[in-house]
């Protein structure tokens, strides 16, 4: 990682708004002269195509094992490379979004941490936060929901994400919690660069 990357997952429950975090966090990066590059899980190629399109189809262990594959290659061809030429990368889904997703499918959280151990940490992870209630209405004004969508429901994913935070904070990942409730996209983004901007001291500080 070239000096001043940062890497910086946005995770949070389906519905939340991590796209738009992503894109309005990217905005204020910018426009403050940070170089970014944004972008999603599953990724944007064959393989993350694939694993979109077939996650009705594929279910529990096997779904598991695509998505870990599709971040590993995603790490390897996007993200490590962007963060050697010294641009903020910015994901809207990572490993948190496997922690909680498919214990929806059936599998425990040792299991799928297992298949995405390597993968590498991000600078600093951000949990976007709202109440099931605003969550399901939002899902409900969706033309398409997903197989996991449907089979699992904001609540759970709220208690799933809850874990997930617990699970990785006693490995020691950087996290942050983000509460969105009552706040504009754009204070959540104001958040988000804010907590962008203490990590990139601390990692200053670190050097």
């Amino acid at each position: 990682m070239a000096r001043g990357a940062l890497f910086i997952a946005i995770e949070g429950p389906n519905g939340v708004g991590k796209s738009t975090a992503s894109t309005l966090l990217a905005e204020r990066l910018r426009a403050g002269g940070m170089r970014v590059h944004v972008t999603s899980e599953p990724s944007d190629t064959p393989l993350g195509r694939l694993v979109r399109t077939g996650e009705a189809g594929l279910v529990g262990r096997a779904l598991a094992l695509a998505v870990a594959a599709d971040r590993y290659h995603h790490m390897d061809t996007e993200i490590v490379p962007a963060l050697m030429d010294g641009l903020t990368v910015i994901s809207d889904r990572y490993v948190q979004s496997s922690l909680v997703l498919q214990r929806i499918d059936g599998l425990e959280i040792e299991e799928i941490w297992q298949y995405n151990a390597h993968v590498l940490r991000p600078s600093l992870s951000c949990y976007l936060h709202h109440t099931a209630q605003e969550l399901a209405q939002r899902l409900a004004q969706r033309t398409r929901r997903s197989r996991l969508e449907r089979v699992g429901s904001p609540q759970r994913e709220l208690d799933l994400y809850q874990d997930a935070y617990q699970f990785l904070l006693a490995r020691h990942w950087p996290q942050a919690l983000v509460n969105c409730q009552e706040v504009s996209p754009d204070r959540v983004a104001a958040e988000l660069a804010l907590l962008v901007a203490r990590t990139a001291q601390r990692q200053e500080g670190a050097r």
